[in-house]
């Protein structure tokens, strides 16, 4: 009777790597749509506002484009990083030697964070 080598790691595993790999992608995504959004909508109120009116209701583009940009960069990055992580992790699937980690997920906290208190800061004197 012929015996077969057991696979080293199931299908399984890289497919649930593959769908964690993705799911990172659509919220790297997600945030530089997000951070597009925000640079062209103070743009587009700048504009209204300048039809509207004759002058300008925000001077310049004011920090709407820093923080729209920050969001485009953070979303590309993430995108970067989420793709080593899942080599690393299809790697350690391989060698059967997962280690967790959280790090992609403890830097997309931190900046969540960060940017909800910039955008709070730049909201709140507007009330």
């Amino acid at each position: 009777m012929e015996q077969f080598e057991k696979p080293r790691t199931s299908p399984s595993d890289h497919l649930a790597n593959e769908r964690t790999f993705l799911a990172w992608i659509r919220t790297s995504i997600a945030l530089m749509g997000f951070g597009f959004v925000v640079v062209k909508f103070s743009l587009f109120i700048w504009q209204i506002s300048i039809v509207l009116t004759d002058k300008s209701i925000l001077p310049g583009k004011g920090y709407s484009s820093f923080i729209g940009i920050l969001l485009v960069a953070i979303g590309a990055l993430m995108a970067l990083l989420a793709f080593f992580r899942y080599k690393r992790t299809e790697r350690q699937l391989m060698e059967k030697n997962y280690e967790p980690s959280f790090l992609l997920s403890l830097l997309l906290t931190i900046f969540i964070v960060i940017m909800s208190g910039l955008l709070l800061y730049y909201l709140l004197p507007s009330l």
